[in-house]
């Protein structure tokens, strides 16, 4: 049976990182392992906000989670945007 915790990862970090897209409109799409890393390392930066900043030792339950991590990929798909130049 696969880790639990390693799935929920994937899944949050995919629904995130597809959430994130839609928030900065991209047209030409990600890719599924592109969404689902930029999710999960969204879900990383979230955590890290929520742990230093807002003082927020966990989030509640799978929508929690989702939400810390969209925060998370939102932050990360700026800096992405930030660095690569236009099309």
């Amino acid at each position: 049976m696969p880790n639990m915790d390693l799935l929920g990862w994937v899944v949050i970090g995919f629904l995130a990182g597809a959430l994130s897209s839609v928030v900065f409109r991209d047209r030409a799409g990600s890719g599924c392992i592109a969404t689902t890393l930029i999710g999960i390392m969204g879900g990383a930066i979230g955590g890290l906000l929520a742990r230093n900043v807002f003082d927020l030792d966990q989030t509640q339950g799978f929508l929690g989670a989702l939400f810390v991590a969209f925060l998370g990929a939102v932050i990360l798909r700026f800096f992405i945007a930030l660095v690569t130049p236009k099309r």
